[in-house]
């Protein structure tokens, strides 16, 4: 029976179909579109909706392993050159990692840019440095965190790199139903420069708990009068409202027509 699992490889979590019993942390074979890649099992219970990447051919060897850390001890030096070479070539381009497939035939290196990146001439440096096949991978800023690790201001570790797993989309509308927009982006964004991961945590409960509250900045009836709301507190289920004669009063969800 085919079943979904989570395979890790550069720490990035892919989908991949297997048809082979395994378990949390076994060491994988993968076959991608070209090519065949070591990962390491982190779920085998994945509820991903994306494509699978590949299929699980089998569990690795001890020579998958040896290759796999042969070329882990080389990295750095592949690493090294090829920033070198981007320097060289005045590419604004940050690498973060680098890949080699099971056969040893290609390198993939990913890397971050603010915009798109010709790198067709450092692919030829590359390819005639290493004889190998280059492949380059752009990857988003939040990948870029969970490579690199770090810790956000709450003090602990980084949330895409503690807990793992497929990155959810993190949305504006998770910053309004807590009411922490008006904060501003520079105080809910994490290290990467995009939205904190941890705002999708509570989001679907704020927004149970805010049915049937009024809108901010809509006019509602009070036993006290009419007013206009200023404030939603979900945990509590209170709103506080401006009344008309400029007064500031709480008011529980019951209380307001």
């Amino acid at each position: 029976m085919q079943v979904l699992v989570t395979i890790y490889f550069w720490d990035n979590p892919r989908s991949f179909v297997s048809d082979i019993d395994l378990k949390e942390n076994d060491q994988v074979i993968v076959a991608l579109d070209q090519t065949m890649e070591m990962g390491t099992v982190k779920s085998t219970k994945n509820e991903s909706r994306e494509k699978p990447h590949g299929k699980v051919v089998r569990l690795a060897t001890e020579r998958d392993k040896k290759k796999f850390t042969d070329f882990e001890d080389k990295k750095k030096e592949y690493l090294n050159f090829c920033r070198e070479s981007s320097k060289n070539l005045e590419l604004d381009m940050k690498f973060i990692d680098a890949g080699m497939s099971l056969d040893g035939k290609q390198i993939t290196f990913a890397f971050s840019a603010d915009s798109r990146i010709d790198f067709r001439e450092l692919v030829k440096i590359l390819s005639s440095k290493f004889k190998k096949l280059i492949k380059m991978q752009q990857v988003g800023s939040r990948d870029e965190a969970r490579k690199i690790g770090g810790y956000g201001i709450c003090g602990r570790e980084l949330c895409c790199k503690k807990f793992g797993g497929n990155m959810q989309s993190i949305t504006t509308e998770m910053a309004r139903v807590q009411q922490v927009a008006h904060r501003g982006a520079e105080r809910i964004s994490g290290l990467c420069g995009r939205l904190m991961c941890c705002l999708s945590y509570e989001a679907e409960q704020y927004k149970e708990a805010l049915k049937g509250m009024p809108e901010l900045h809509s006019t509602v009836n009070t036993n006290k009068g009419k007013g206009v709301v200023i404030e939603l507190n979900a945990v509590l289920q209170e709103i506080k409202v401006k009344m008309e004669n400029g007064e500031y009063v709480s008011f529980k969800k019951e209380d307001i027509k």
